[in-house]
């Protein structure tokens, strides 16, 4: 079984990122029992294995841009300074980032339902 989860937009984030492609046209979380796959637009794609997924939980912490962002395995992918949960990951994911390969450790992502993404993979 899949669920689907829309990364969170602000109003003016969404129209400014879909311009570049990275809107909510293009972006998306996926959960299936084997895994979470995480896309925004050509910018960013994951997909995580959920036996590689150590922690989940609701993510408070500040945010100062939007897009995608990160550098050493941790990587911000949003639209929106709200909604945000963040997936501890060991070992890392192999991930890309603009078609570059990257290994993650840390995903915080924004989507407009958290607690039914948090509930998705509790």
């Amino acid at each position: 079984m899949q669920q689907g989860f829309e990364i969170r937009y602000e109003r003016w984030h969404g129209w400014l990122l879909g311009a570049l492609g990275m809107g909510p046209r293009f972006s998306r979380v996926s959960v299936s029992d084997a895994s979470v796959g995480v896309k925004m637009g050509w910018a960013f794609r994951s997909q995580i294995p959920r036996s590689s997924i150590r922690s989940v939980a609701a993510d408070a912490d500040k945010v100062w841009g939007w897009g995608v962002h990160g550098w050493g395995g941790r990587w911000l992918v949003n639209g929106s300074s709200k909604g945000l949960v963040r997936l501890e990951l060991d070992p890392a994911v192999r991930s890309r980032v603009c078609g570059v390969p990257i290994g993650l450790t840390t995903l915080r992502v924004s989507v407009a339902d958290p607690d039914g993404l948090l509930a998705s993979l509790g």
